[in-house]
This record gives C-alpha cells, sequence and structure tokens, in this order.
C-alpha cells in the first residue's frame, strides 16, 4: 500500500511540475511579434557588440537579415561577404545571439545578381536567362544543386530567388537587360523555378519567388523611382504565381513596388490590399509568409512616409518586412519600426490580427524549415 501511496505522490509531483513549466512559457509581447515581421541589413564582416545589430536582435526579437556584398551609400565592395569562411562565422555569430531562429537571407540568382561571387572564393554560377534559353533541366539541376549546396553550407535558411518575372520588355533595365528572367514564356519560367524550388526544399533553404505581380514589363527601375506598369502589365504575368501555387511547393513571394491603376488605381502592390490580399492570396490561393521588397528604395521611401507605407504594406498582407539599409543607411530602423508599427496597431490603424496571423505564419515556417 506504501508503495502504491508513493507511485501516486510521486506521478502527481511530476504532473505538477509539467504544468507548472507549461504555464511559464511567456506569450510573446506585441513588440515581439512585431521584432519577427523585421528584417534588416547591416554593416559589417563580422558581429561587434558596438554593432545595431546586437540590439535589433537581443532587444527588439529581430526575425531576420539579409547580407550584402557591396555597401551602395558608400558605393565600396564593402558590406558582409568577403570570403566564405568568414560569411559561415558571421551566420554563427548572428545566430548565436537570438533565442528565436533567425530568417538568414541573402540575394543569390545567378549571372549579374549574385552576392556569392567566384571571385571571392564562391562556387559558380550562370544566370536565369542562360538556363532559360537552352531550358534543359539536367544543367538547370545541376546550378540549382550547387546554389542550395552553398547556401545551406554557409548558413542561409532563405534566398530571394527564384525570379519569376516574365521578360516581356528585353529593355528592362533591372529584369531583361541584366538576364534576370528565365523567359518571356511562362512554362519556361515554372519549368526552370520548378528545379530551383526542389532544390532549395531538399536543402532547407526557402524559394523566394519575385515581384508579385510582375516586374517583366517595366521600363524604370523602382530602385530609383516608381514604376508604373499600367499600360505594359499583362495577365499573363501571374501565370507562374498561379502554376507553383498549385504545385504546393514551399516556398514565400516578395512583392513589388509597382504602380498598375488597373489592378489599384491608387496604391503600388506592396502597398496595396487589392494586389497581395485580393489577389495573390484569394484569387490565387497562395497562403505562405509574404516578403516585401525593400521599403528603403525609393518607389517607396521617396512616394510615402513610413509610417504609411508599414500601415498599408501590413495591411495589405505583407508578413515581414525588408529593410536592407542599403539604399540609405537607417541604424535606427527597428527601434523606429516598432515603435510605429505598436502604435498603429493600439490606434486600431493595423489589426491586432494582421499581427498575430503574421508572427503565426512566420513562426510555423521556421519550425518547417528546421531552423
Amino acid at each position: 500500500m506504501k508503495k502504491i501511496l508513493l507511485f501516486l505522490i510521486l506521478g502527481f509531483l511530476m504532473i505538477s511540475s509539467a504544468f507548472g513549466r507549461q504555464s511559464q512559457v511567456k506569450e510573446p509581447t506585441l513588440e515581439e511579434k512585431i521584432g519577427q515581421m523585421l528584417m534588416i541589413g547591416f554593416k559589417g564582416f563580422e558581429v561587434s557588440d558596438t554593432s545595431h545589430i546586437v540590439r535589433d536582435i537581443q532587444e527588439y526579437n529581430l526575425g531576420g537579415v539579409v547580407l550584402f556584398d557591396y555597401d551602395v551609400p558608400t558605393g565600396k565592395a564593402e558590406r558582409n561577404i568577403e570570403s566564405p569562411d568568414q560569411v559561415k562565422l558571421l551566420i554563427s555569430q548572428l545566430n548565436d545571439l537570438s533565442e528565436t531562429p533567425l530568417f538568414i537571407a541573402v540575394d543569390q540568382e545567378g549571372g549579374r545578381v549574385a552576392r556569392l561571387k567566384e571571385s571571392r572564393g564562391f562556387k559558380p554560377n550562370v544566370s536565369a536567362q542562360y538556363l532559360g534559353e537552352i531550358n534543359n533541366a539536367d544543367s538547370t539541376r545541376l546550378y540549382a544543386e550547387i546554389m542550395a549546396e552553398q547556401l545551406q553550407d554557409l548558413g542561409f535558411n532563405v534566398n530571394f530567388a527564384p525570379v519569376v518575372d516574365l521578360n516581356i520588355n528585353p529593355e528592362n533595365p533591372v529584369i531583361g537587360r541584366v538576364e534576370r528572367s528565365f523567359s518571356p514564356d511562362p512554362e519556361v519560367v515554372v519549368n526552370q523555378t520548378s528545379i530551383f524550388l526542389e532544390e532549395f526544399s531538399e536543402h532547407h533553404i526557402l524559394g523566394v519567388l519575385k515581384h508579385f505581380p510582375g516586374h517583366g514589363s517595366a521600363w524604370n527601375d523602382s530602385h530609383v523611382g516608381m514604376a508604373d506598369v499600367t499600360e505594359t502589365w499583362q495577365k499573363s504575368e501571374l501565370e507562374p504565381y498561379r502554376q507553383l501555387i498549385e504545385k504546393d511547393y514551399n516556398f514565400a513571394v516578395m512583392t513589388a513596388h509597382v504602380f498598375n491603376e488597373n489592378l489599384d488605381p491608387e496604391w503600388p502592390a506592396t502597398l496595396s490590399q487589392k494586389v497581395q490580399t485580393e489577389i495573390l492570396r484569394e484569387e490565387l490561393g497562395f497562403d505562405g509568409v509574404l516578403f516585401s521588397d525593400d521599403m528603403q528604395m525609393e518607389a517607396i521611401r521617396s512616394f510615402y512616409g513610413l509610417k504609411t507605407s508599414l500601415e498599408h504594406a501590413i495591411n495589405a498582407g505583407v508578413d515581414v518586412v525588408v529593410f536592407g539599409n542599403n539604399s540609405v543607411y537607417q541604424p535606427d530602423i527597428v527601434p523606429r519600426a516598432v515603435q510605429i508599427i505598436k502604435e498603429q496597431v493600439e490606434k486600431n490603424n493595423i489589426p491586432i490580427e494582421r499581427i498575430d496571423e503574421s508572427y503565426r505564419k512566420i513562426m510555423e515556417l521556421k519550425k518547417k524549415l528546421n531552423i
């Protein structure tokens, strides 16, 4: 009888202890949820205690960072990427700062847009246009596998690629002219992209399709001004997204800073609920994580204030707001953004449900990526 009583007491104590541990799991604050919705760039080949990135991760629960090889404000190839060993160490240092897994992102498309360059000891790559023109599945898989393996080995888990913009305007200064599009043919784009997404998934890399709802027909560069595609955009530019969503690959989507009066007469795509929720979410059925394009690009920064752009981007459906800190450099962008978003939630200009929805999507994706 005494043994039975002892077992019962021990069992009760174990259950009580487990319940106590569960009750101690703290619900994240509003500020911590907002922090997960931000991704920023910073300067430095290594983490130093004086860098704002330390503060942003440890005090604001920053959700992600993006690394660059070239620093635009200074015009020097001195930013975050110097060599494979250095990048691997930097990413390890960043991860050590955070209790919550970080998105570690890079723009490694291949060709002209490759932050990991062969001249610095990284593996060779080719442009999307090159692969689309030869349109050979084996060749594409070879380069996709090389890219995915390298990204995984270095510690990245997000790649802002592949580009699924159709090459409608070959003279487009930021797509066609720099060989970032696989093809003007949606079928070629889908086939090429599918191979990259398969290899990325195999290596726990999140591919991010860009730029929704299509940047391939533009005549100007959204880095330096608003790209108006009202007269040039074609509905076929949605086709890669439609088909890839139906294939049920694991990927995210990035918005485009383009204005199309026929889709939304007031707001550019990144800030448009009509584009990001009604078309991408509801019409096409995308339920994954949506990244903004860099919010410091001229197309957004010069036309809209920070408060307006944050409010409308989040309400449009953006889950992760990206500040590359590489058009302008703003070391205080994270505390400013967190404060603005918090105030907009408190004023009911951004529903708390939008924050909770984005936070849930982000955390579920990080778990799915096994990071």
